[in-house]
């Protein structure tokens, strides 16, 4: 059995996710136990910047350098802490802040299509130049991808003296990957069942879902995954915008669930590119952001909705692109639904996906075991903990890479 720790801000940016894990096992085998899960929030200040250059502010590098090292420090002292009262970890997994995300082909920094009289910036949605997962010849125009997480390994090794796993996304970019999601190969050895279907959908800023078939019949080979679009991206800053930042978010969606959806306007939100591209897809604030939000109030201004009305319209846009995806491009309608994330505590959320999938089941990761809040956290220890081990954690089918590789770089710390 081997103690790691995982560390995790998403891109709703609500803090630092920290969990301290017990691991044993390597896959089939795999079993973990959650010893202490905690989320650290961010000093105001350091949210208010990580937010500004998501949204795309330019900073000179200085300032970037010194942001990276802000959230290492932030995130070295969320592992410090978590520590407390047990005994010391021998790994963390740090999968960073992520501060910008663009998919192979250079698409996902917007999208045309919505319906709308304006359009932000437009997607590229065409194939790979060379082919699914193939690099370019050396000396052509590359169509990888990039992402880009900050928080520095090396620093948080240093700072806690415990080995430490960063960068993950790297590797099955550098792959003709996507980079993300990287969990459905953990929520497959995790929660998967014999005779059941499950979709695992996280509900972050952004929304991605591991759809894992029954145990059985080379079901390994089976399991798919993707982003499916915005989760709490648009909610949080729609609240935001509506209290002039007084607050951040709507807790539990009460306020959503005060106002009934815009159907026509969900429809026409429905038509953006993104939600039929066809997987492997991600995205990110880059599309569902701040420009993107600005649309939807354009949109919705013919309909004269008021504020409850307006976030229960944006409710309805996560709930029906998730079940569109679903609906799309599954080879068939899961038996069970599980929701993890931020967004399985909006229960008017909750709610309206479970309307919309009409009889199939929506629960949440705590029903069967594994915490709702951390199970991304949990994710990232079990990567770094097959890192460590020399098991690739990325699942082609999910990213688009041409293979499995490893994921993620090791920083030594001097607690070995």
């Amino acid at each position: 059995m081997t103690y790691v720790i995982g560390l995790i801000s998403g891109t709703s940016v609500d803090g630092i996710d920290a969990a301290l894990v017990d691991i044993s096992g390597t896959d089939l085998d795999l079993k973990i136990e959650l010893l202490a899960g905690e989320t650290y929030p961010y000093p105001v200040e350091l949210r208010e910047r990580i937010l500004a250059v998501c949204a795309g502010k330019a900073i000179s590098m200085a300032e970037l350098a010194e942001l990276d090292d802000a959230i290492a420090l932030a995130f070295a002292q969320a592992a410090q802490n978590i520590q407390n009262g047990h005994k010391p970890a021998s790994l963390i997994g740090s999968h960073g802040q992520t501060i910008y995300h663009r998919p192979p082909g250079g698409g996902g920094e917007g999208g045309k299509g919505r319906g709308g009289e304006g359009e932000t910036r437009g997607i590229d949605n065409s194939p790979l130049l060379y082919g699914r997962g193939s690099p370019a010849p050396l000396g052509s125009p590359a169509p990888l991808g990039y992402s880009l997480q900050l928080g520095r390994g090396a620093v948080i090794a240093h700072l806690t003296a415990i080995t430490t796993i960063s960068n993950f996304r790297a590797g099955d970019i550098a792959a003709g990957g996507q980079g993300a999601p990287l969990v459905p190969r953990v929520d497959a050895y995790l929660l998967s069942h014999p005779q059941e279907g499950r979709c695992i959908q996280n509900i972050g800023g952004i929304g991605n879902l591991a759809y894992i078939p029954p145990r059985r019949d080379n079901w390994l080979e089976k399991i798919l995954g993707w982003d499916t679009g915005p989760g709490n991206s648009l909610l949080d800053l729609a609240v935001h915008h509506l209290t002039a930042g007084a607050k951040i978010y709507d807790e539990n969606g009460n306020w959503a669930a005060s106002g009934t959806p815009c159907h026509p306007l969900v429809e026409q939100w429905l038509n953006q590119d993104y939600f039929h591209l066809p997987p492997p897809k991600s995205t990110g604030r880059e599309l569902f952001g701040v420009a993107y939000l600005h649309q939807c109030l354009k949109d919705a201004e013919i309909y004269q909705l008021s504020s409850a009305d307006l976030l229960a319209t944006l409710t309805e846009l996560t709930a029906a692109s998730i079940v569109q995806n679903y609906r799309t491009f599954l080879p068939q309608m899961p038996q069970q639904v599980f929701l993890c994330g931020g967004g399985s505590r909006n229960l008017y959320l909750k709610h309206r996906l479970q309307i919309l999938l009409q009889s199939i089941p929506v629960l949440t990761t705590d029903e069967v075991g594994l915490s709702a809040d951390f199970k991304e956290a949990i994710a990232f220890a079990v990567l770094a903990y097959w890192r460590n081990l020399g098991i690739p954690g990325n699942l082609p089918a999910a990213t688009g890479a041409s293979q499995e590789v490893l994921l993620g770089e090791i920083c030594l710390g001097t607690r070995d």
